[in-house]
């Protein structure tokens, strides 16, 4: 028997520039090993035609980022397959020799000069890993709140406000009937980065409906974030701390909470209708039992299916529908954003995903409302959560007027915001002369 038939990988029979790739690999675990050494020379045959195999090794070797687009075909959906495994070209390459722990194509933003990167969707795509940065975490400036709430009790008595975050109370919002937008055609499916901001399109549907219309002021630039202190009024920095778990999730059917909460603690989460009852990356509902579950739950529990993952890269989560059903999302983040009504659902098709909170907007919003009082603020809370439906959607448009007369939805509690909202409060106090049971 010779040596080459015994050896795992059969490197020996790998050119010089493929076992020079292989060297450069950042993810050198042994399971992993022949699926990477795959992908490599799947990546040489395909650039053999247009020599870029000699620019990638280029780029690697000297980690250069002025180097020249490294291009393949782009697929009929945008993916590579590689030995059953099969994702986006230029996150496949990414992860394997820059990012090993890369989630998603959502953390990569191109450098300016890249030519073909993924999201010009042109027909090559620039798989140069170096021709792609990773989006950093914004730091969030603190929020300036009194030190002293009896300078402040007066601002709770303030005149009506055309912000909706703080005109609305959160009992008014929920018992309000929502409003409903598709998925738009003007943004970006999953397999794109998602823009920046809205075309006019996106916000065409609500736009003669003058009650579902919302301030669409401009939040505050992020290094302006503070509110000018008063003269009279000693300020004090309310900091955004990290929790361990960035969100928690209650599974409902209908009216009726079923089974655990559950806490995420990694970026990446899948929320789905199968039945692997301890994976930190998932949220199976398919393991949850219920006396009371009827044939439109029952029914509704078999299309979920893939369900959605959620991403929370660099302070903003991402729903992506996985299911072959739509899902359904109340986000008062996002409908501010867009200039929606704060209670709008918004549809999203399988394939498709939508920036459903940033931290940032949320950071402006909050520091835009302390100077309102008390109340106003402690109606944040509300903003800081997400209800999400499967399969059946709620709203003006559908027979369910409310989330809670849907077959399976689930509500998304973001602990970092809502940790951050409760610093604010208790350093601004209760509300002076709003006691209850203080007026007769």
């Amino acid at each position: 028997m010779s040596l080459n038939s015994i050896m795992p990988f059969n490197v020996n029979r790998n050119t010089p520039v493929v076992k020079r790739l292989l060297g450069f690999i950042k993810d050198q675990r042994e399971e992993n090993r022949k699926w990477c050494e795959k992908a490599v020379k799947s990546l040489e045959k395909k650039l053999k035609r247009t020599g870029g195999i000699d620019e990638l090794d280029k780029a690697i070797s000297t980690q250069n980022t002025n180097t020249k687009c490294v291009t393949i075909m782009r697929s009929l959906d945008g993916r590579l397959q590689i030995h059953l495994k099969k994702g986006l070209p230029h996150v496949i390459y990414c992860r394997l020799w820059r990012w090993p722990d890369l989630v998603s194509h959502h953390e990569l933003k191109p450098v300016e000069h890249c030519e073909f990167a993924f999201h010009h969707k042109k027909e090559e795509v620039c798989v140069n890993p170096y021709h792609y940065t990773r989006v950093q975490t914004p730091d969030l400036p603190p929020i300036m709140v009194p030190v002293n709430t009896e300078n402040t009790a007066t601002t709770t008595t303030s005149p009506p406000l055309t912000d909706t975050s703080s005109s609305e109370s959160s009992s008014s919002i929920l018992n309000t009937v929502p409003a409903n937008v598709n998925f738009p055609n003007s943004l970006e499916p999953v397999n794109a980065l998602p823009q920046e901001t809205p075309s006019p399109g996106y916000m065409s549907e609500d736009s003669e409906n003058q009650d579902n219309k919302m301030d669409t002021s401009q939040p505050a630039d992020a290094g302006s974030l503070t509110a000018s202190p008063s003269p009279l009024v000693d300020m004090a920095p309310v900091f955004y701390n990290e929790p361990v778990s960035w969100c928690s999730v209650v599974y409902y059917e209908k009216n009726q909470h079923v089974g655990e909460v559950f806490h995420a603690s990694q970026p990446c989460l899948t929320i789905d209708g199968f039945m692997d009852p301890s994976s930190a990356e998932r949220f199976c509902l398919g393991i949850f039992s219920n006396a009371s579950r009827d044939l439109s739950i029952e029914q509704t529990r078999r299309h979920i299916g893939k369900g959605v993952t959620l991403y929370y890269i660099a302070g903003e989560v991402f729903a992506q529908c996985r299911s072959d059903s739509s899902i359904f999302v109340q986000s008062q983040n996002c409908n501010r954003r867009f200039g929606w009504h704060p209670t709008t659902v918004c549809k999203i098709p399988p394939g498709c995903s939508l920036s459903v909170f940033n931290n940032q907007e949320f950071a402006a919003q909050l520091s835009q409302t302390v100077s309102k009082g008390y109340k106003a603020v402690f109606d944040l809370a509300s903003v800081c959560n997400i209800r999400m439906s499967f399969v059946k959607g709620w709203g003006a448009d559908y027979q369910r007027q409310r989330v809670n007369t849907t077959p399976c939805w689930v509500e998304i509690q973001l602990n970092g915001p809502l940790q951050w909202l409760d610093g604010v409060l208790q350093q601004m106090g209760s509300p002076q002369g709003d006691t209850p049971g203080s007026r007769t």
